[in-house]
């Protein structure tokens, strides 16, 4: 296990340089953060001025070196845009995009596991079509679509629920959420429905195929065959050996929702991460939009780890001691 571990270290931390260079080398092209700093009037000497203040004018190599080592450190320099240390703003944004992706993955489970399993137990029963012919709406529709829908109605027509914003926040730093209070709960209910629409119907359509698939094995044959209940033989033997890979799904796909809430964090005003990487962007602000991504390959290559740790618990013939013993 030991060796596992270390071994899935050494390739996270490679995933991670190569990120942190790619990310460095292509926001070199966005565009000059100088001009969006000091505006079109400005005089060469200004713009000359401010590139040596904000070390813009050294080679590339060397501003890397730099980013790099900040990075090591858990700092990512200076905003250009707010001139904040980039750090300060990532920890104050994490929280508002982490609250949102949990309250979204969560959904997607209690949604997506239950209304696979019946849709594969119960494949001619006209709620199980229409399960189906939903997952598939949610599949194809965009999600900003699916945001503005949920707007319209329940905002512009109904009036039931705020259109943005994250709500009154209780605690402070990493402890501070919306989720405490009742208005808090309605400001993250529709961002989160919009981030896990196309979470629950992949889960769904992922339980119902391999949970088909496994109750046609012979082991399922055989545990009817002696007799087990129907509800032992599906929730214990066929559920089980289903959750193998949905977990590698799940999991990865619990690093989208963070990656990819910027579309959603937009729709709604969330005050997240993906709505700081969107204002980063607009003004080739290179340290913000760095540390985004660097930020996010680390959610993926952590959840990652944590989905192989947890193979060993689901099936214990994927124990990596095991599989080297094997």
């Amino acid at each position: 296990m030991l060796i596992f571990l270390l071994r899935r270290l050494f390739q996270a931390a490679l995933v991670l340089l190569t990120v942190a260079f790619v990310s460095f080398m292509l926001f070199q092209y966005v565009g000059d953060p100088v001009v969006f700093l000091l505006g079109q009037d400005a005089t060469p000497q200004q713009i000359a001025q401010l590139r040596r203040d904000l070390g813009l004018d050294r080679p590339f190599w060397v501003q890397f070196w730099h980013f790099l080592g900040n990075a090591l450190s858990g700092e990512f320099g200076l905003s250009l845009r707010q001139g904040a240390q980039v750090s300060r703003l990532l920890a104050e944004r994490l929280p508002a995009t982490l609250e949102l992706a949990l309250v979204a993955a969560a959904l997607a489970l209690l949604v997506g596991v239950p209304a696979g399993v019946y849709t594969a137990l119960r494949r001619r029963s006209g709620f199980s079509q229409a399960l189906m012919a939903l997952s598939l709406l949610g599949v194809s529709l965009p999600t900003f679509l699916i945001g503005m829908l949920l707007i319209l109605v329940f905002s512009v027509v109904l009036g039931w629920l705020p259109s943005f914003g994250r709500g009154p926040v209780a605690g402070s730093g990493w402890l501070a959420t919306s989720l405490a209070s009742a208005e808090g709960w309605k400001h993250v209910l529709m961002p989160a429905i919009t981030l896990a629409a196309f979470q629950v119907a992949l889960i769904l359509r992922l339980v119902r195929a391999e949970m088909l698939e496994v109750l046609r094995a012979d082991y399922i044959r055989f545990a009817r065959a002696r007799g087990l209940p129907s509800r032992l033989v599906h929730f214990r033997h066929a559920l089980r050996n289903t959750l193998v890979p949905v977990l590698t799904v799940v999991g990865l796909q619990l690093g989208s929702l963070i990656a990819f809430a910027i579309i959603t964090e937009t729709v709604f005003q969330w005050p997240g991460l993906g709505l700081l990487f969107i204002e980063a962007v607009t003004f080739a602000d290179v340290p913000v939009m760095a540390a985004y991504l660097c930020v996010v390959a680390l959610v993926f290559v952590t959840i990652n780890l944590g989905v192989d740790l947890l193979y060993a618990v689901v099936d214990p013939r994927l124990h990596p001691a095991r599989r080297q013993g094997g």
